[in-house]
């Protein structure tokens, strides 16, 4: 899938920006704070129905305004033409459209514009919580996969119902039932995600050093409904559901121990690039259009040999249409001159856009 061209009007400091993309690669330079995040939140909306970083819709409403509204205009791998459109106005509801007719279920338009996004925020993967590695797999799976998002959908509908009532059989049967499909879905999709994933690293570390990944679920050990059934009893005590597939781990190693405490920061970002790379690559062989991939500021703590290593990457034919950030012209204009001429480069300055030429920059 391409985007041709993008319409936005009062998203977070983007007050109106009319763009038309290379099919290629668009790269998007100004300092920090002037509104090239924005841009690339803003193409992750139309196909995630929700922003990266503030899941409160509202919040993403430019100050002083009343609504938001982006529209996109994309070309299937066909040729046929898809318009997305979403909008917001303050006190009522989203309303998002594809060619203008209404989604009954937001998450019946999940997946249909495959998305990865690589951004700093992606340090919570390493960092943060194991509710940050479940929604990993979550991302990746469930687009390309609707009878997981649909039974992730039950499952956290269960829990809910779980944790308000702590005393019907119903609520965990169906827990269980829903939760066991998301296991089986997660086991499968690691098993065959981990052997892309090292290579993405070991290419750009240059195999300096070992990566792994595990996956651990309370699933694994016995029926999830037996395991659920025999928590009852302290979870009644507690007042929330202390087993299921919502308490799943992701565990991310260097050689034989976490990364989170073994790690550099160069280790740590080299990890997460080529975690999401590998997403990408992923979501290329399993779906039936290229993702769109997001690149925001990726560069940053990494070694110049590693830098190299991934402008190699992406430069290459193996992606498809690349938006890419950053604050340092010199690491775009080394990519461009890799690309060739299919490419477009955009100034950000104070959430005004606008297309430079190559003499320009």
């Amino acid at each position: 899938m391409i985007l041709k061209r993008i319409s936005i009007l009062n998203y977070k400091n983007l007050e109106q920006v009319e763009l038309s993309f290379s099919p290629k690669l668009n790269c998007f330079f100004g300092q920090n704070g002037m509104g090239k995040t924005n841009l690339l939140d803003a193409i992750y909306f139309l196909s995630f129905c929700k922003s990266s970083g503030n899941p409160i819709d509202s919040q993403n409403i430019r100050h002083d305004q009343e609504f938001f509204v982006i529209q996109g205009f994309y070309e299937a791998p066909d040729g046929t033409p898809e318009e997305i459109y979403c909008g917001m106005k303050r006190r009522q509801k989203k309303q998002f459209k594809r060619n203008k007719k209404e989604y009954n279920r937001l998450s019946d338009h999940i997946g249909f514009l495959p998305l990865v996004m690589v951004s700093p925020a992606d340090s919570e993967l390493i960092a943060g919580g194991s509710d940050e590695r479940r929604r990993f797999m979550d991302v990746v799976i469930s687009q390309y996969d609707k009878e997981y998002l649909e039974a992730l959908i039950r499952y956290n509908k269960a829990l809910a119902q779980r944790n308000t009532l702590l005393k019907s059989e119903v609520p965990e049967e169906m827990m269980a039932q829903a939760g066991e499909i998301v296991f089986r879905k997660r086991e499968a999709f690691i098993s065959e995600f981990i052997p892309i994933f090292q290579s993405f690293y070991s290419f750009i570390s240059q195999d300096k050093e070992q990566v792994g990944l595990t996956y651990d679920s309370h699933a694994r050990d016995a029926s999830l409904l037996d395991v659920i059934k025999a928590s009852r009893v302290r979870d009644q005590i507690m007042g929330y559901s202390l087993h299921g597939i919502h308490k799943d781990e992701l565990n991310m190693l260097l050689g034989d121990f976490p990364i989170k405490r073994e790690g550099s920061q160069g280790q740590n970002k080299t990890y997460l690039v080529a975690l999401k790379l590998a997403q990408f690559d992923f979501l290329k062989r399993t779906g039936t259009t290229v993702p769109l991939l997001l690149l925001d500021d990726i560069f940053d703590k990494l070694d110049a040999s590693r830098v190299e290593q991934i402008i190699k990457l992406v430069a290459g034919d193996n992606f498809g249409q690349i938006f890419i950030t950053d604050t340092n012209w010199e690491h775009l204009d080394r990519i461009l001159h890799k690309v060739g001429s299919d490419y477009k480069m955009f100034q950000v300055d104070q959430g005004v856009i606008t297309e430079r030429e190559e003499d320009e920059a």
